[in-house]
């Protein structure tokens, strides 16, 4: 460890310094206000980054915001499935979903995979509560209705996804009580039909219909990518609404990056004023993204 000849201070110690005094504008900036976290993908599957992900919500809690997180599960749901051999497909990226699927996918994120996101955070120092879109009624669901046209006949035919459900409404009350609380609530992306079915829904969507309901300062999505990449493969840092749309008309927005760049787009649209697509690999990225000025991923406003 290196330290300063005239004061004994080392480097690392006024590095530590300088990014607590340059965090403190956005503190004070954020108290108050709600973060909806979106968190899946490989963070969730690495010990080290989920440790570290629950010290920063942890964080985010102490200074005076307020997090909420959603998860998703689809690699353990998956394993899961796999384990008591029962098949599963996808069509564009959702889970086909019968009876017997969606207890499964209700079983494994209310269960195992809500459980240990919340020991982390308490392990962590924070205290939690894990919730489902069912309880309370936080989120009514309903069909998620899909149209795949045939190439050969260019005739449109409604895809049958089974349980796989889109939020028609959101009550946010619960999430209001937790707001003025020390507990951070963590939510799997279940939600509830008309006739009390049970809805798988995508974690994306279910996280910006949240975000939007709380009217949230922001939507944090962290992914597998560094945020959205331009046609040379350089992250893009930020981006409006129109400039967004218009990358997704040409092509430089394409595949998967799609559907998460619509949920950010509905949700600044709704009451969020900015979303940003981050990189759940990079430990301590939300904190990067939150509290220094460079910021980190992709942001869209």
């Amino acid at each position: 460890m290196v330290k300063n000849e005239k004061d004994g201070i080392s480097i690392d110690n006024r590095s530590k310094v300088q990014t607590l005094a340059e965090a403190l504008p956005y503190m004070r900036q954020f108290a108050g206000e709600t973060f909806v976290i979106k968190y899946g993908g490989h963070a969730m599957g690495d010990d080290a980054l989920s440790k570290s992900f629950a010290r920063d919500v942890v964080l985010l809690k102490q200074v005076g915001i307020n997090p909420v997180v959603v998860h998703g599960g689809g690699p353990q749901i998956g394993k899961m499935l796999e384990k008591l051999k029962i098949k599963s497909s996808f069509v564009d990226g959702l889970r086909v979903t019968d009876k017997a699927t969606v207890e499964i996918v209700e079983m494994v994120l209310c269960g195992s995979i809500n459980k240990q996101i919340v020991m982390d955070i308490q392990e962590a120092g924070g205290m939690a509560v894990g919730l489902s879109g069912k309880d309370s009624a936080l989120i009514e669901a309903r069909k998620l209705r899909r149209t795949q046209r045939d190439p050969d006949s260019n005739i449109e035919k409604i895809l049958d996804l089974g349980f796989v459900g889109e939020p028609v409404r959101v009550n946010p009350n619960i999430l209001v009580v937790f707001e003025e609380s020390d507990i951070i609530p963590v939510i799997a992306p279940i939600g509830k039909g008309d006739n009390g079915e049970t809805y798988n829904i995508n974690a994306d969507t279910a996280a910006g219909a949240i975000a939007s309901a709380l009217a949230a300062r922001k939507l944090i999505m962290l992914t597998d990518v560094p945020g959205v990449l331009d046609k040379n493969k350089k992250l893009i840092g930020k981006m409006s609404i129109k400039e967004a749309e218009e990358r997704m008309k040409d092509g430089t927005i394409s595949g998967g990056m799609i559907p998460k760049v619509e949920t950010c787009i509905d949700a600044v649209r709704s009451s969020v004023e900015a979303a940003h697509i981050l990189d759940g690999r990079q430990s301590h990225v939300t904190l990067l993204e939150v509290f220094t000025s460079e910021g980190a991923g992709t942001m869209i406003y």
